[in-house]
């Protein structure tokens, strides 16, 4: 295809793995556009992602801040609500003063219930849903935190981290990856591998490994993350041991489990 006249690619709707942002500036020699919104006022966007941070809010189109449960502004780098407001934020839901309660602050500000942090120069990092978290024995792990450090891997194409039931801990993570094209399967051990090359925490080192042909959509193309998790438990099973990557041909059915040992 011609693509001469194409002057930028914009990405919106879920994270964009950096490794997909890399290959795009290459392939196609113009800026990758990432896009953090919703519908009702949130809104940043940046055409120079640092690969770290969705960018820095302008404030002509939103004013970012970060708050804390009780309500008083995160420090810098301390993780806490998202909230929005500028000229694209609705004065209010009509009829519904509810929801205007439950979703905005008295001085107008949106709670977008996505938790995300802004550093010292401003640029905002989202981490995730505030209820889509992972408690394994008390300790609290996002899942967008480690689906990040994945998406740098130019061997994973994608890749979603979900709960799976645990009679020890409440819960475990797994991580479910999706292969990038050519790339040989990876392995938790080359996975935990790489996040430990990145400098997370052993402690938010994901314990299954889940590797899929194909990620369940929803009906606006976001991966469906309630089906995912049946997935992993489906395919996982209570005989699996702590540490094992487990193969799955969605389309075939077939579950094949390769042992490793646990990190």
């Amino acid at each position: 295809e011609d693509t001469s006249c194409l002057r930028a690619l914009v990405s919106s709707g879920a994270a964009l793995p950096a490794s997909t942002a890399t290959a795009c500036r290459e392939r196609f020699g113009v800026p990758v556009v990432t896009v953090y919104g919703s519908s009702d006022g949130v809104n940043c966007h940046t055409a120079e992602p640092s690969g770290e941070t969705a960018g820095t809010p302008d404030p002509a189109v939103a004013a970012i801040r970060i708050v804390r449960p009780d309500g008083t502004p995160a420090d810098p780098g301390e993780p806490g609500e998202i909230q929005a407001r500028g000229p694209m934020t609705p004065l209010c839901y009509v009829g519904a003063p509810e929801l205007d309660a439950r979703y905005r602050t008295s001085a107008g500000w949106v709670r977008s219930g996505d938790l995300g942090a802004l550093d010292a120069d401003g640029r905002l990092r989202v981490l995730g849903r505030l209820r889509n978290v992972v408690i394994r024995g008390g300790l609290t792990l996002s899942p967008a935190e480690v689906e990040h450090e994945l998406g740098t891997d130019p061997r994973i194409a994608e890749a979603v981290c979900v709960p799976v039931p645990d009679e020890e801990f409440g819960e475990r993570l797994c991580a479910c990856v999706r292969p990038a094209p050519g790339a040989p399967r990876p392995t938790l051990e080359a996975v935990t591998a790489h996040l430990r090359a990145r400098g997370l925490e052993r402690r938010k080192f994901p314990e299954y490994l889940l590797v899929l042909d194909r990620m369940p959509l929803g009906p606006t193309g976001k991966v469906c993350r309630r089906t995912l998790a049946a997935w992993a438990v489906d395919a996982l099973g209570a005989a699996t041991p702590v540490g094992a990557t487990v193969h799955v041909n969605r389309r075939a059915e077939h579950v094949t489990h390769a042992r490793e040992e646990a990190h």
